[in-house]
């Protein structure tokens, strides 16, 4: 049996007020279940019409199951490894423009649509200068944005009152605001008019908006399982984690006519996701990066096995909470709770996180993740985070590409690697040579977009950890630092 709305007695199509650029996994596990929860706990009464943003892509399942499918979340909960699963209903159908255009651009002719949300990857947020309002489908999504929104200003005669809430999910900075300005340069690149312009500008509101949840996806690897388990076939069954967060930043307003708060999921209607967007680069992805040297080094190979062992578990715990959070001007009870929730994410039973997927670029990593904590810090306390240092060190000795007798297979860019090649060549292991070493890579300013060695006691702090390490292993080194 496949599921579909036969199959499915809860079966329910709401009024369409949402349109989505993008059919794949993250928006199914992340916005379409915030929908799904909020029109059953609190009558938002909406589905969702999802467009696909290329040629290729998985609408016709989509639609060849009625817009339904089963979403896993498996991960700690109130502190408890929990997995379970439930049927999503907020997905009304699913169009290809490139073989359905002008169903697309008919969807803007519905006086009930309110909302469009898109995640077309970072890349798609994008001047296509090849598109023309004339195409069928526009190849770039603020193209195919333009037009759509050009139809409903047209259909109905630029009626202030049929403007939409524009909320992306991207993963860039200030993404609502790259969205509009690329739709803006549309309209004066197709001469739409300074009536549309306005009415662009005024009836429509682009929110910035961040968005925090790991999704694993399709599980390739179990679906036989997972099929007995439910009992009916899914072709579009998606795991994520229970962990989920979305910061929206826009005008107070946006968040009664979009419920998430009230239906008590944690999306965050704000007027400035700055400190949001920083605090989780700082503690998340700064954590990570501070992380995966010492760790890998430790003899340690995921994320799981390092948060649950005692050294390197305590290590980042004091990261996180000794340097990372001091630096940072939200209210320390949310970014306590933040932290906490990330050490649950870290150690997720359900996930594993290789060490060395997150090395990948570990040096331009370290620079935007890690390095404005480590100034700040000093900054603030003008004194030097103890375990920032000896992670910047371990960094060091991580691209010396060794654990051991075992080879570190090293992932960067090739002027990284060639510098550490030739660092660590002329390295005969005595005091001064390790010293030239450190003072090479921490003044090696296309990285660090400055020369580190001007900080105040790093270099002769980084080359004492960095000897320590050498000396006595990253084991007795780590534990002689806690």
């Amino acid at each position: 049996m496949k599921l579909s709305k036969e199959s499915f007695p809860e079966y329910k199509k709401n009024p369409e007020r949402v349109l989505q650029f993008g059919e794949g996994n993250f928006l199914r596990a992340f916005v379409d279940w915030q929908i799904d929860i909020m029109n059953k706990s609190v009558g938002f009464g909406g589905s969702v019409i999802v467009v696909q943003p290329i040629e290729q892509g998985l609408v016709d399942k989509l639609n060849d199951q009625d817009g339904l499918y089963t979403l896993y979340l498996q991960g700690i909960k109130e502190g408890k490894a929990v997995k379970e699963h439930s049927v999503i209903n907020s997905i009304s159908r699913g169009i290809n423009p490139y073989t359905q255009y002008n169903e697309y651009l008919q969807a803007a002719e519905k006086p009930e649509l309110r909302f469009i949300i898109s995640n077309t990857t970072e890349s798609g947020i994008a001047f296509e200068e090849n598109d023309q309002l004339t195409d069928a489908p526009q190849k770039s999504y603020p193209g195919k944005l333009t037009a759509f929104l050009y139809h409903r200003f047209r259909t109905f005669g630029g009626d202030k009152n049929r403007g939409l809430i524009i909320i992306p999910c991207e993963l860039i900075d200030r993404n609502g605001e790259k969205l509009k300005e690329i739709v803006l340069k549309y309209v004066e690149f197709w001469k739409l008019g300074e009536e549309f312009k306005t009415w662009l500008e005024n009836s429509n509101t682009f929110c910035c908006s961040l968005v925090d949840r790991i999704v694993t996806g399709y599980p390739r690897d179990t679906i036989k399982e997972i099929t007995e388990e439910l009992g009916y076939e899914d072709n579009l069954v998606v795991v994520g984690e229970q962990f989920h967060l979305w910061v929206i930043e826009g005008p107070e307003w946006v968040k009664k006519e979009f419920p998430a708060e009230e239906a008590g999921l944690n999306v965050k209607f704000v007027s400035d996701m700055t400190p949001y967007r920083t605090r989780k680069v700082r503690i998340l992805n700064g954590a990570h990066t501070s992380l995966v040297p010492v760790a890998y080094l430790y003899g340690l190979d995921t994320v799981g096995q390092s948060v649950e062992d005692p050294i390197i578990g305590q290590f980042i715990k004091d990261v996180i909470y000794e340097e990372i959070i001091p630096t940072l001007d939200l209210p320390q009870e949310e970014l306590k709770y933040f932290a906490g929730a990330v050490l649950e994410r870290f150690a997720n039973p359900f996930v594993q996180h290789y060490l060395l997927s997150i090395a990948l670029n570990s040096m331009s990593k370290f620079e935007t993740r890690v390095l404005p904590t480590l100034l700040e810090y000093v900054k603030r306390n003008q004194q030097l985070p103890r375990r920032i240092v000896f992670s910047l060190a371990a960094l060091i000795e991580f691209y010396k590409g060794k654990r051991g007798e075992e080879a570190i297979k090293l992932a960067d860019d090739a002027d990284i690697l060639e510098l550490y090649q030739e660092a660590w060549q002329k390295y005969e292991g005595s005091e001064a040579a390790l010293s030239e070493l450190v003072r090479t890579i921490l003044g090696y300013q296309k990285n660090w977009k400055m020369d580190l060695n001007e900080v105040a006691g790093l270099t002769e702090a980084v080359t004492k950890d960095l000897a320590a390490i050498e000396k006595l292993g990253m084991q007795e080194a780590v534990k002689n630092l806690l």
